[in-house]
């Protein structure tokens, strides 16, 4: 019997030709690769942080309160129909009722929920419009003497405020109930994570609070609060879950020279156009943005922006001037450009904070002439209140934000705050630079009607924020 003949060279080349199969994994390879280049590059690109001066602890952990409501409350009846718009807010954009999540063209149903949602709100229910109820048993969410990272700026029983009623308010919304704030879940959402406040000190505000809420279940060798030297970054380790909460000073969002966190108290104010990427470094790789600003804008002039690649320290500038509402613009369309270009929507949320309200002129709310917050303990109980704040801010914010392709929840806080006259540090705290004669006989000069006493009302906004996290309407 003869032996097989061998396979011919052109029989051979057929059997070892790849499969077609491989060349599809190869074009299926080299477009995936196409599509998240710029996540994969990010990944390696990130920024970290290099926190100092860890801020030591004290104070033991405080035992979790019932939540039972107390009938005292201040504001309107709640309605069971259909609430009634009011002239002060019904003109105001995203007053009392207005949608929390932005985006172009709004799907009435989203056929993939948002990140780190686990269930929603009830039907109809805003939960920005509601009313203060007083409430002993489940107030305050924590002590002053129990969170060791308030700065003393907040620290309004430790620099001598004799009451605690401002401490002792409970946002309720009208048909529904804010969900209880769940430190476990918040820390649990965020193992591996990083959550990031962005903005000016009111933000920084919440960004304790929000460390304050946490820290209380975490064993003291588990937990670390650390700041850059110019104390612009700050960072809170949660160490058991591989999580920070970070905070990033950066008042206009954009490049300014108001942007050292400790010296930046400038008679001329200015802001780099086309500079996000300045403080946007830092925001790479977050998982959950808080971002705000608006204050540092209210300079009662033109702000001065500056253009091209020159300094601020230069002596002669390319310098553009525009009304507060067209710069306010300039900040919103570069952040929002910064957030579609680099959060991924299935993976990360991006929350912005609407303006904290001042109550800098008591004739506002019916008060005497020459007064402000100072020696103010008691809310402001006109439900269609409204006090000085920029409105035209308000519709910038609503035109940009519409336009976003990004959704945005929007933290609707303005309105609610401004009931809280009571809620200010006002001369309760650590003061920058030792008082006059003259401002000692006359406390009302000093007050500062801006920033808010810990614990106390910016620990509702993250009721607010836990709320819009886990369960949005």
């Amino acid at each position: 019997m003869k032996p097989p003949l061998p396979p011919s060279t052109s029989s051979a080349l057929r059997k070892t030709r790849p499969s077609p199969y491989f060349y599809t994994f190869l074009t299926f390879t080299v477009f995936v690769l196409i599509l998240y280049c710029e996540d994969l590059l990010s990944v390696f690109d990130r920024n970290e942080l290099v926190p100092i001066k860890p801020i030591p602890e004290t104070g033991k952990e405080k035992e979790t309160k019932s939540t039972s409501q107390l009938p005292f409350v201040i504001g309107e009846p709640e309605e069971t129909g259909k609430k009634e718009e009011t002239e002060s807010t019904s003109k105001l954009p995203f007053a009392r009722g207005e949608p929390e999540e932005t985006g172009k063209k709004k799907e009435a149903k989203s056929t993939s929920k948002l990140p780190f949602v686990i269930g929603e709100t009830e039907e109809g229910c805003d939960i920005f419009s509601g009313r203060w109820v007083r409430d002993e048993l489940t107030r305050p969410l924590y002590e002053e003497s129990e969170c060791p990272y308030i700065q003393p700026q907040l620290t309004c029983q430790e620099h001598g405020r004799p009451d605690k009623e401002y401490q002792k308010w409970r946002w309720q919304p009208y048909g529904c109930d804010l969900p209880r704030f769940n430190a476990t879940l918040m820390l649990e959402s965020l193992r591996g994570k990083r959550m990031m406040f962005v903005g000016d000190s009111l933000n920084r505000g919440q960004y304790v609070s929000m460390v304050c809420l946490l820290h209380r279940i975490l064993p003291p060798n588990a937990k670390s609060l650390e700041s850059s030297i110019d104390q612009s970054l700050t960072v809170f380790r949660a160490k058991d879950y591989n999580a920070t909460i970070e905070f990033n000073w950066a008042p206009f969002l954009l490049e300014s020279n108001s942007d050292n966190a400790i010296v930046h108290r400038v008679d001329d104010r200015m802001v780099k156009k086309g500079s996000i990427n300045k403080h946007g470094k830092n925001w790479k790789g977050v998982d959950v943005l808080v971002f705000n600003t608006y204050l540092w804008w209210m300079t009662g002039r033109k702000m001065k922006f500056l253009k091209g690649r020159g300094s601020f320290k230069d002596e002669k500038k390319d310098i553009e001037e525009l009304t507060t509402e067209d710069a306010y613009r300039v900040a919103m369309k570069s952040m929002l450009k910064w957030v579609r270009k680099n959060m991924d929507r299935n993976k990360t949320r991006v929350f912005f904070t609407s303006m904290s309200p001042l109550h800098i002129k008591s004739q506002e709310w019916g008060g005497k002439p020459g007064g402000n917050c100072y020696n103010e303990t008691t809310l402001i109980e006109a439900p269609n209140y409204w006090g000085s704040e920029n409105k035209n801010i308000m519709q910038v914010i609503a035109e940009e934000f519409g336009k976003s392709k990004y959704p945005i929840t929007f933290l609707n806080i303005t309105q609610l705050s401004s009931y809280r006259k009571d809620a200010h540090t006002s001369i309760y705290k650590k003061q920058w630079s030792p008082l006059t004669p003259e401002q000692l006989a006359n406390p009302i000069s000093y007050a500062d009607c801006v920033h808010w006493c810990l614990p106390g009302l910016q620990d509702t906004w993250n009721e607010l924020l836990f709320t819009k996290l886990f369960y949005p309407s």
